[in-house]
């Protein structure tokens, strides 16, 4: 109608865009320092400590001081390096890192309540067990970095060479656990300190044999990482 009130016309193409940026959903991304290299060395301690209980350079009576290293040390370290891998968005390693964390606590509180030297079939179930929820964080971490995933993998084999040696009872079985722990802790204690080297650097200094979506982690630039976030639990609507 003549001298009626008039709607406003539409806003134009680039007012429309404004208005779209102005109430476009955003995700904040914070740089954190890098979690794996503490968890890495946690492993690196209960393996070692294991290790040495298993072949006997610790003395069996001494049991329980091994156990107080896997719940005091070991767990809090990778307990720690778990929630920050989150954080980071390194879901794969962070359950695998995380799965440690509870299989050492679970270890050090049986060996913390039974008598030195005796064997347990219920720990020995347990370690096989958690042996098996790793393996699928392997066959993940591969596609990625190597070198991590073969850590993993090592994990893997003493958590179910320690649960044969607690089945059996047999000195075999423990000085085999024994020797794949050192092995496996000098293998974790490589790993950290090239990733702290990579990490103090930003960029690759050591081979971890990164591929796929972990070489471009370090060598492709903010928009490769980035990319497909909004897929990403926390952003997308369900898990």
């Amino acid at each position: 109608m003549p001298g009626g009130p008039s709607e406003a016309p539409p806003p134009g193409g680039r007012e429309a865009a404004e208005v779209e940026r102005a109430i476009a959903p955003r995700v904040l991304l914070r740089p954190i320092g890098n979690p794996l290299p503490l968890g890495l060395l946690g492993l690196t301690a209960a393996t070692l400590s294991m290790g040495a209980l298993d072949l006997g350079w610790v003395p069996a009576s001494e049991q329980h001081q091994i156990a107080l290293v896997l719940i005091a040390f070991a767990f809090r370290s990778q307990a720690t390096a778990t929630v920050f891998g989150f954080l980071a968005r390194a879901a794969v390693v962070a359950s695998g890192v995380g799965v440690q964390a509870a299989a050492w606590f679970t270890t050090g509180l049986i060996l913390l309540t039974t008598p030195p030297g005796r064997e347990d079939q219920a720990l020995s179930f347990f370690l096989l067990v958690a042996a098996g929820a790793l393996l699928s964080a392997v066959f993940v971490a591969v596609q990625a970095k190597v070198i991590p995933a073969l850590v993993m993998a090592g994990t893997v084999a003493r958590f179910a060479l320690t649960g044969l040696a607690e089945r059996f009872g047999s000195t075999t079985w423990a000085h085999v656990s024994g020797w794949e722990g050192i092995a496996l802790a000098c293998l974790a204690l490589y790993t950290a300190v090239t990733v702290d080297l990579e990490s103090s650097k930003r960029k690759p200094v050591r081979p971890l044999l990164r591929q796929g979506h972990g070489l471009r982690a370090v060598t492709g630039d903010s928009y490769a990482q980035i990319a497909g976030v909004e897929h990403e639990a926390g952003v997308r609507e369900e898990l």
